[in-house]
């Protein structure tokens, strides 16, 4: 096969590929290629370009010993890392090194034993206390009444801590694998919003936080998904009640329309009167297992995951969770969506 027909042949294939020729250089790389690397690797030696001991390698065995391989290579970036499996394969004209972006698989991979560790983690510590009060109970309290009746309402407290956890798992679970369905029932954002507002205000008065709700006068119709919107409107107020808000201060509760890059589109936010959080959190706040103040935030019931199943249920609504805080401000979360008219 001449260069011209193998320089076609290359260009054709989707990953970066090059051809590594019999005197160790590379003779070949289509345009993805060069894209990755530059085009200053061709008619180089291939050591000059790739320092991975893996990587040289494989290519020196299947140059010399006609034996294929597969290797992980690792490039540096601006932002992160980028790893490739690299297959390298002996062909007539030298050594065919193929490049196959695993980033992807590998950052899921790392969000999988994230997760898996965050999850026993925050099982660990309830489990912890449940085993010790019960050994407890059984042996020197066994006949303390007192004892007994406060290691009881201990446990209690750090089993429902266990019950609210798996709650929210199974919520996150249910919420991804109907990301990608488009809700098509119609409601009343409005009166959802007063239902829900409703239910917190036990929440709020033993709080000593009053909320004030604007714009819900009236019904307004959306396609929406009735339980998740109650979730996020759920999540969102009890969120500024409990973490966002001083005693005697006020929690805003709005709907308003304006327009959007899109049309129309229907704001929901939820304004609070606290702390504020600081700028370096707010990126991270829909991460699971991710608190500001974790010891605060376990003492009041949170898992770490309501942010993240309101992320998204609002992505399944098309729609954008948009936050906004300044130390000694207060914040406000904001849920956008898309509004058309009835």
């Amino acid at each position: 096969m001449d260069n011209e027909a193998l320089r076609a042949l290359l260009g054709g294939l989707p990953l970066p590929v090059m051809l590594i020729g019999a005197d160790e250089r590379i003779v070949q790389a289509n345009a993805a290629a060069t894209a990755l690397f530059g085009p200053a690797i061709l008619d180089r030696h291939h050591a000059l370009s790739f320092r991975q001991p893996e990587f040289l390698q494989a290519i020196s065995q299947a140059l010399l010993r006609g034996q294929s391989g597969r290797v992980r290579l690792t490039l540096a970036g601006a932002a992160q890392d980028t790893v490739y499996e690299v297959t390298v394969s002996p062909v007539p004209q030298g050594v065919l090194c193929a490049f196959e972006d695993r980033s992807a698989w590998e950052q899921m991979d790392q969000m999988r034993r994230d997760f898996v560790a965050n999850v026993s983690h925050e099982l660990r510590t309830p489990l912890t206390a449940l085993l010790g009060f019960i050994e407890t109970l059984r042996g020197p309290a066994r006949n303390d009444a007192p004892a007994r009746e406060r290691f009881l309402a201990i446990m209690a407290s750090e089993a429902e801590r266990m019950n609210r956890l798996v709650r929210d798992l199974l919520h996150l679970s249910r919420v991804e694998s109907e990301e990608r369905v488009v809700p098509s029932d119609e409601l009343d954002i409005a009166g959802l919003l007063q239902a829900s507002v409703a239910s917190l205000r036990p929440v709020a008065e033993a709080a000593r936080v009053k909320i004030v709700i604007e714009g819900a006068d009236q019904p307004l119709m959306i396609r929406a998904d009735h339980d998740q919107m109650t979730q996020v409107l759920t999540n969102l107020v009890e969120n500024a009640v409990k973490y966002g808000s001083r005693a005697d201060s006020q929690v805003l509760v709005a709907l308003n329309m304006e327009k959007g890059p899109r049309g129309q589109q229907l704001r929901i936010s939820v304004s609070d009167q606290g702390e504020g959080i600081d700028p370096l959190h707010i990126p991270r706040l829909t991460e699971r297992f991710y608190r500001v103040d974790g010891h605060r935030s376990r003492e009041k019931g949170g898992t770490g995951l309501g942010l993240a199943i309101v992320k998204h249920i609002v992505n399944r609504h098309r729609g954008r969770l948009i936050i906004e805080s300044a130390k000694g401000k207060g914040s406000r979360f904001s849920v956008l969506l898309p509004y058309e008219p009835r």
